[in-house]
């Protein structure tokens, strides 16, 4: 900041003022500051800044993958609309486990950003407290719940599990399998599903369970797996993800099996390759894009000076039926 000064012709104090408070300078000195700035390459101390003003402009997003197209694509919609209102975006990884998430939460809060998205609703008691003490907006995203941290912007899981349990017996299946990966929301839309389709038909839903993420080798495995155990004909496979889906298909396209004739399979995010796939895969759709506009939408509200209060926004499910079932 000396250097600024002294290339620009000011004091250290006047610097400080054009960089915090630029209507408060004139327009001649701020253009000399301006140019010193670019020809020194400085860069102002955003944390100082922060401590002084209270506003980072930072907005901390913790998502499970940062290579999932589904939280890729909810983040891209997420930050272009912050970055319309001048905030930029911290991105950390959290995978699915909840003390991952709490260190993360613990680092950004202490960069103190002005608001934070978190993936889901179900966090630990400590990440909740800090959240709490922190002050600053938060928005849940990929769910609902009646007693959100601050809001909540998603769908109900367990609708949707019964959603496609009632479509699958509609559809004349008497038996079922799900394929799903180690994501507590996963585990709530296999057991709805479970549930309805048992007491629609009466049959029993066969399970494979990984406790890792999806992929589509381990989809192969699962319904490899199925096949061995017996899978009646004309079973559905419910699937946490179109990554098992997509697997799925290949290993029952390996083996012969006729889809959806000899075996009926759903996926769920509905990814771009769902309508891609030899047959095209029936998915559970969830308009991302929609998801992460809503979640920035919701952030900008309570940064206004008068919040409507609105907590709870869902952007509800659609299921996608195409060849597979």
């Amino acid at each position: 900041m000396a250097e600024v000064g002294r290339l620009a012709g000011v004091s250290q104090v006047t610097v400080s003022r054009a960089l915090s408070a630029p209507e408060k300078v004139s327009p001649e000195t701020l253009t000399r500051i301006q140019d010193a700035i670019a020809r020194t390459g400085y860069v102002p101390n955003a944390v100082a800044g922060a401590l002084a003003s209270n506003k980072s402009n930072l907005i901390a997003a913790l998502v499970p993958s940062v290579t999932n197209i589904v939280y890729a694509s909810m983040l891209h919609a997420f930050s272009e609309i912050m970055w319309q209102h001048g905030y930029q975006i911290m991105l950390s990884e959290t995978g699915f486990d909840p003390q991952r998430e709490e260190k993360a939460i613990a680092t950004h809060l202490s960069r103190r950003p002005d608001a934070i998205l978190l993936t889901g609703v179900h966090h630990s008691p400590a990440a909740r407290r800090m959240l709490h003490n922190a002050g600053i907006p938060v928005v849940e995203v990929w769910d609902v719940s009646d007693t959100p941290i601050d809001r909540c912007v998603g769908f109900s899981h367990i609708e949707a599990g019964s959603a496609v349990a009632d479509f699958a017996a509609d559809a004349g299946y008497a038996h079922a399998a799900t394929i799903t990966a180690g994501d507590e929301r996963a585990l709530r839309r296999r057991d709805a599903f479970t549930a309805r389709f048992e007491r629609r038909t009466g049959t029993k839903v066969e399970q494979v369970n990984y406790a890792d993420s999806a992929s589509l080798g381990v989809g192969r495995q699962a319904l490899a797996a199925l096949v061995e155990r017996g899978l009646p004909p004309h079973a559905v496979v419910f699937c946490s993800s179109d990554q098992f889906a997509h697997g799925a298909l290949i290993e029952a396209a390996v083996r012969g099996l006729s889809i959806p004739d000899e075996i009926a399979i759903i996926g769920f995010g509905d990814q771009e390759f769902a309508a891609s796939t030899a047959p095209a895969l029936t998915s559970v759709r969830i308009d991302r894009q929609v998801l992460g506009q809503t979640a920035a939408n919701a952030l900008v509200d309570r940064f206004g000076t008068n919040p409507t209060g609105h907590k709870v926004y869902n952007v509800g499910f659609e299921i996608v039926r195409r060849q597979t079932a």
